[in-house]
């Protein structure tokens, strides 16, 4: 009987750590929300009042993209290009949304032999940007965010 005792008074004197509180940091907490974070994927992509009866995520950002693209070669098709060698090329121009939906033109990567048949082509497509409809920027975490792309637009001209 009295090791039964002593065995839970010993077991009662050890338990006493399962009882205490955990201190826990804000900063601890942050950290670990951070590691955990995605940071490269965003909720909702930019989009278009075209594309917002969509419902899947992926059918938005296909919608999106298209809806440039659809407009940059509008555009393009509308100036009338006039060139003495054929142009196939895949342009891509690399476009910034930021938070308020205003999109911003970070680079364009053009083929040195296009930009000898269309000088102009950089301007042309920076103002082809400029007509399109308004974006809903993208959204992480019910919060409107800055999102980069990748657009890539086929020019061919014979």
């Amino acid at each position: 009987m009295n090791r039964i005792v002593c065995l839970l008074i010993l077991l009662i004197a050890t338990s006493c750590d399962y009882f205490e509180k955990k201190k826990v940091y804000p900063e601890e907490l942050l950290e670990e929300e951070l590691q955990t974070f995605n940071w490269n994927e965003v909720d909702t992509y930019p989009t278009f009042i075209n594309c917002e009866s969509l419902t899947e995520k992926i059918e938005r950002k296909v919608c999106f993209q298209n809806t440039l693209i659809n407009n940059v070669n509008h555009y393009l098709e509308t100036q009338n290009l006039v060139v003495s060698n054929d142009v196939n090329d895949t342009i891509t121009l690399n476009i910034k949304i930021d938070k308020t939906g205003q999109l911003e033109v970070d680079s364009i990567k053009i083929h040195p032999e296009t930009i000898q048949e269309i000088p102009e082509i950089d301007s042309l497509l920076r103002q082809s940007l400029k007509g399109i409809p308004k974006i809903y920027p993208a959204i992480k975490r019910n919060q409107q965010v800055t999102t980069a792309f990748e657009l890539p637009v086929i020019v061919r001209i014979n």
